[in-house]
């Protein structure tokens, strides 16, 4: 019986391994998350849009009063009403911009004939919960009321996150049956941060890779300020902690097997389909968090199809 142990690193794959390796260490804290929402915005890759796909920005109001920036992702030649994805960045809640999700939307709305929005919620620990997701509820609220403006069928509007955005989808999922107010179609997890207790094995393992231990405890201390630590997180904080996951919509859940988030996200999707959830769950052997920072490894490609295939199912007409 073998007695290794394994780690981040131990368990890469080696499309990963030889580029992860040559990136500078990742360490976030209060002294350098300025710094670190800089080069994270400096690195978000350049792309040459399709000419596909028309862009419009829209501020909705969040419950406090404060301005919500919405993008709108449309499709040239529109045949509406069409299903609508509503897409969260991702960015350990502390960073990240809707830049991020351009490039998915310009290959996403006229592969699926979909409406995209992508939405600017405030960043912790400035805006520390429920700030993030009642920006994220106030956007999903408005793009439903308007519907019939944006060619979206109001009745099939779906909501997609990564990492924090996923853990955002996740919750905003929970919070949308609870309040009954606005319907939601379809969750797309993608590597959810969803568990702020950090318990499991793979959130324990050394030498993660994109996203540690340490930036993990940094996220959801400053997402949860001081509720973090403590038993009074609620589910829709931190979605793992929900007891029901009844009446929620169809799920893909999708992470790598050397990420952090390994055991949670399974967890999490077993606990929907127990719960009579339609969830289809992917883990890609040897794949970090966020798989696409190496778009040319297998299992990055891989991803892409079984999300966009998923997705093409959700919204067939």
């Amino acid at each position: 019986m073998s007695t290794a142990q394994h780690d981040g690193v131990s368990l890469l794959d080696p499309a990963y391994a030889a580029v992860l390796g040559e990136l500078p260490a990742f360490q976030l804290s209060h002294d350098t998350i300025g710094l670190m929402r800089e080069q994270i915005g400096a690195a978000t890759p350049p792309f040459e849009p399709s000419g596909k796909v028309r862009h419009s920005e829209i501020t909705v109001a969040a419950p406090d009063g404060h301005p919500v920036p919405l993008r709108v992702h449309t499709p040239e030649g529109l045949s509406a009403p069409r299903p609508c994805v509503y897409a969260i960045h991702g960015g350990g809640y502390v960073m990240g911009s809707y830049d991020m999700l351009d490039r998915v939307f310009d290959e996403w709305c006229p592969a699926l004939d979909v409406v995209g929005v992508s939405v600017e919620y405030r960043l912790a620990p400035e805006s520390p919960y429920p700030i993030p997701l009642e920006d994220c509820y106030a956007g999903l609220a408005w793009v439903h009321a308007n519907a019939g403006e944006l060619g979206v069928d109001p009745g099939r509007i779906g909501i997609q996150g990564t990492s924090a955005g996923g853990g955002l989808a996740a919750a905003l999922a929970l919070l949308a049956r609870d309040r009954g107010e606005v319907p939601v179609a379809f969750q797309v997890l993608e590597c959810p941060m969803i568990d702020d207790r950090l318990h499991t094995p793979s959130s324990n393992l050394e030498r993660l890779q994109v996203w540690s231990r340490d930036s993990n405890v940094y996220g959801w201390s400053a997402y949860l300020g001081d509720r973090y630590g403590t038993d009074d997180v609620p589910y829709t904080a931190a979605p793992a902690r929900a007891e029901d996951l009844t009446g929620l919509p169809p799920a893909i859940v999708c992470v790598g097997g050397a990420d952090g988030f390994r055991d949670e996200d399974v967890l999490y999707a077993l606990r929907l389909m127990q719960a009579g959830v339609p969830t289809e769950l992917h883990v890609y052997p040897g794949a970090p968090h966020g798989a696409q920072i190496v778009p040319t490894a297998p299992a990055a490609r891989q991803w892409w199809r079984d999300v966009t295939e998923w997705l093409a199912r959700q919204v067939a007409d």
